[in-house]
């Protein structure tokens, strides 16, 4: 398969949720034979058929060359089927058959890497597939939809010298030789499952080996496969299995139930893994790992999206989406789990932080621009466009809200009856939320409207104390704004969790009008109207709300801290998130005042005072990675949302103020904290150590603008004597950015001592495109000609072009519009290859809209261009449509 199997839709190509049906045909079980090759893969498919309605049997199938069919034994002639670019048509089936297909695949001239692939080079590299959403099509004629559950048999056929490992999803059932030196293995899943969940691998692959025994007392061995130089890296993913299977036992109640789990690791895939049934496939940046070349960050996330896919066994493979339109159904369950089980495993706090800092990086940019969509969308043209922030991570949210709403115990009680009550099935968003509502005897039916709506509801609030009858109450208001397709909104059921603060710093009982007595210090209500009042009795004094702690829900807050309040709340606040939140507030503040190039605002002196102090308090009174976080302003990105015309430029020079002024209120305290931190530094794995690291890391970028020539003779030590990739990179970072004279030396030698090994070599290319200046872009093109960059590589590409074009608004921005035009020709080169990974690239220009006229008109211009080609694959036609379709300057 190439790019071009799947030309433009036109408008009546548009699936919609409301035009959903049964299948007219079920698929009981599927036989599958496959005889190996990278040239030329021959299957054989046999599929038991069951008639749902009168309806000819259809099939999708894409780029298959097809080699004979047959129905119950009789081979068809070409008259008897129909057969066009889309799939297959076969008329006149009666109600239950058995269709035999036999097609030829070319695994290594696909380059979307969709279906089956080749991974690596035709010498040594390995088969194999992605199927979500629409992959399998690509490998057979199939009803290819996720509710067509079916059981599979596989068996796989290859020479033995050059595919020596043979892998499928399911049990192993037999293995042998066969002549001419090829042999055989069969596997069988006794679980139905859709299409998308299919997978095999073949070829030259070691393995790690561990057993397991689940809490029901089944036998595993856990194996994770790589090629020989990686298999050393893959210890950490092993424990981290371990630690996942472990919680979702204890914490869902959910047992594995194979008796074989294998996990996989390739450098060429689009996404970051599969959970394929009992064979998770890995991008190798989310598996691999050893102290020289991985990240602090990077284990986190290792261990984030090894139990992601692991738990998609029960939230996504054994209760799965009836249609695409769910797909928040897995993704966003799966992703809250997810957060949950890093939060008990690490910082509970730190995790709250990044989860809500990405969301307001990622999703609320998309929920404020030309691409957003609801959590379930109501229709679609191209589905690989809907794996998004909105699905995923505001899914989660919502997920956490309806946790956070119901509790712990009512929750586990909920998703009990939901894996029970659907296993094996295919359900949908109404499923979930009935199964958490039934078993706790509520309605959450209100809260499908979350799923519906897009956009990020604005919650407005305001206090009032009457010291008379001793009363505060709070005024909330909501109101969601406009988005393409949805100019009306309705107001949705906002769980508000509050807590209120005296003067000095102690937190009130809460009482409201009519009860009896104080319920305790905090409370979560409900704001289900377009506006309410609260009521809370016997307070003695003017307090201070902490309102949505914990995020409690995903909205922005309108809410009139005086910068003292705020300043109360980062002191005061007994969870770390509620404190960083109050940090970013007060940071916000003071960007608003130097955008407009005020001096010494109330809330940068705020800021800076109570930061000043934190940085007094050793690690036994505050977390040192809290204290990092604590101290770092929102992104350029978040800043930018705060203005209407957007000119990253002044926006990363107000930024820049605020940057400098805590450096130079820090600046006696930075050498002294540095010190310490690196006196401990013993390049430990452990959180204490990561922790410090966190810091260290923050500590030198203030020391290069408060002490620029010690602080960079500082991280040129570091980098030379890092004992972690961490120090490393954040040494090698600081001095780039600062354009220290040594800088350019450093990065000759980070890529000589990594030459060859891509994982690394990837945050060497990100480096360098992500480096705030106008000239970044020469730094781009000079970098695509590095031996190293390959522009078939999706990990390599958005290393450089993705790592620029989304994070660096400096550079990416620049006035005359060079670096619109020079993407735009870059993802249309890349989209002839690979559609999926142009049009992800494509979603850079999402904010475009928001931009000053000059910029905003040369990003139109070149987002216009870039439509006009020819020949665009779906899913960059769709990506560019709807950028451009609805907007209007």
């Amino acid at each position: 398969m190439n790019a071009r199997t799947e030309p433009r839709r036109s408008s009546d190509d548009i699936v919609r949720l409301a035009d959903y049906r049964v299948p007219a045909w079920w698929v009981e079980a599927i036989e599958l034979t496959f005889d190996l090759d990278i040239e030329a893969t021959i299957l054989h498919a046999r599929l038991h058929l069951r008639r749902e309605r009168d309806e000819p049997l259809r099939l999708e199938g894409d780029g298959l060359q097809l080699l004979e069919v047959r129905m119950d034994g009789r081979v068809l002639a070409e008259a008897d089927y129909l057969l066009d670019d889309a799939g297959l048509t076969i008329p006149g089936v009666r109600d239950r058959g058995v269709l035999e297909t036999r097609v030829r695949i070319e695994p290594a001239s696909n380059t979307a890497l969709s279906g089956l692939y080749l991974s690596g080079s035709r010498e040594r590299g390995f088969l194999l597939t992605q199927c979500e959403a629409q992959g399998f099509r690509h490998i057979t004629f199939f009803p290819d939809r996720p509710d067509v559950l079916a059981k599979y048999t596989v068996t796989l056929r290859a020479n033995a010298a050059r595919f020596p490992v043979l892998l499928a999803g399911g049990d192993p059932d037999g293995e042998g030789d066969l002549p001419d030196g090829r042999h055989w293995a069969r596997f069988v899943d006794p679980h139905p499952k859709p299409g998308y969940l299919f997978a095999l691998v073949a070829g030259h692959l070691e393995k790690i080996e561990r057993a397991y025994r689940t809490a029901e007392g089944r036998d595993v061995t856990l194996r994770i496969w790589a090629e020989a130089d990686a298999i050393g890296g893959c210890d950490f993913a092993m424990d981290s299995l371990e630690r996942a299977m472990r919680w979702d036992e204890r914490v869902y109640g959910r047992n594995y139930d194979l008796s074989v789990f294998n996990i996989v690791a390739t450098h060429d895939f689009n996404m970051g893994a599969m959970e394929n049934k009992g064979l998770n496939i890995f991008n190798a940046k989310y598996l691999l790992a050893d102290p020289d070349t991985t990240t602090d960050d990077e284990y986190r996330h290792i261990e984030a999206v090894v139990a992601h896919e692991y738990f998609h066994n029960w939230s996504g493979n054994r209760v799965t989406c009836r249609d695409w339109f769910q797909l928040s159904l897995k993704e966003g369950f799966t992703v809250f789990r997810e957060q949950s089980f890093c939060a008990d495993m690490q910082s509970a706090a730190l995790q709250r932080i990044d989860d809500v800092a990405g969301l307001r990086r990622a999703q609320f940019p998309e929920d404020a621009g030309p691409l957003a969509h609801p959590v379930r969308p109501s229709q679609y043209r191209a589905i690989d466009n809907f794996y998004t922030a909105t699905v995923y991570e505001k899914g989660a949210e919502l997920v956490r809200m309806l946790a956070g709403w119901l509790g712990p115990e009512r929750f586990r009680r909920g998703t009990d009856l939901y894996f029970s009550r659907h296993d094996g099935q295919a359900v949908t968003i109404e499923d979930f939320l009935a199964a958490l509502g039934d078993a706790n005897d509520l309605d959450l039916s209100p809260y499908l409207a979350w799923y519906a709506q897009a956009g990020t509801p604005c919650v407005r609030a305001r206090g009032e104390y009457d010291a008379a009858s001793r009363t505060f109450t709070l005024h909330l208001a909501q109101h969601t704004p406009p988005t393409p397709g949805q100019p009306d909104k309705q107001p949705l059921p906002i769980p508000v969790r509050i807590a209120l603060f005296a003067r000095d710093g102690s937190r009130l009982r809460l009482r409201s009008i009519g009860e009896s007595v104080a319920s305790g210090n905090e409370r979560v209500l409900e704001l289900a109207h377009t506006q309410q009042a609260f009521v809370f009795e016997g307070i003695d004094t003017t307090p201070v709300p902490s309102l949505l702690r914990g995020f409690s829900a995903p909205v922005t807050l309108q809410c009139e801290y005086a910068p003292q309040d705020l300043a109360l709340l980062l002191r005061h606040e007994s969870e770390g998130y509620d404190r960083w939140n109050a940090a970013q507030q007060l940071a916000l503040r003071a960007f608003d005042a130097r955008l407009l190039d005020e001096i010494g605002t109330p809330a940068l002196a705020a800021w800076l005072e109570v930061l000043s102090d934190l940085f007094d308090q050793d690690e036994t009174q505050l977390d040192p990675a809290l204290l990092a976080e604590l101290s770092r302003p929102p992104s350029e990105i978040e800043l930018g949302a705060r203005v209407e015309s957007f000119d990253p430029d002044a926006v990363h020079a107000a930024r820049e103020k605020i940057e400098d002024a805590l450096a130079t209120r820090l600046r006696d305290r930075l050498l002294p904290r540095y010190g310490s931190l690196h006196a401990l530094e013993r390049g430990a794995p452990d959180s204490t150590a990561q922790a410090r690291r966190r810091l260290k890391g923050r500590v030198l970028s203030l020391l290069l603008r408060a002490l620029p020539w010690e602080g960079g003779a500082i991280a040129l030590v570091q980098f030379q004597g890092a004992q972690t990739m961490t120090d490393r990179l954040s040494a090698l970072g600081a001095l780039t950015r600062a354009k220290f004279p040594e800088a350019a030396q450093v990065l000759r030698d980070y890529r000589e001592r990594y030459d060859g090994n891509a994982l690394a070599l990837d945050k060497w290319f990100t480096l360098q495109a992500q480096v705030p200046a106008h000239a970044a872009l020469d730094a781009v093109r000079a970098l695509t000609t590095d031996p190293a960059y390959a522009q078939g590589n999706p990990n390599r590409v958005q290393a450089l072009l993705g790592a620029f074009a989304r994070g660096n608004p400096v550079g990416f921005h620049r006035p005359d519009g060079a670096a619109y035009r020079y993407l735009a020709d870059q993802i249309a080169r890349i989209d002839a290859m690979n559609p999926q990974l142009g049009a992800r690239l494509a979603k850079a220009f999402e904010g475009w809209h928001k931009l000053e006229p000059k910029r905003r008109a040369a990003a139109r211009s070149a987002l216009e261009g870039l439509s006009k080609r020819p020949d665009l694959s779906r899913d960059l036609d769709d990506m560019l449509s709807r950028m451009l379709g609805d907007r209007r300057d």
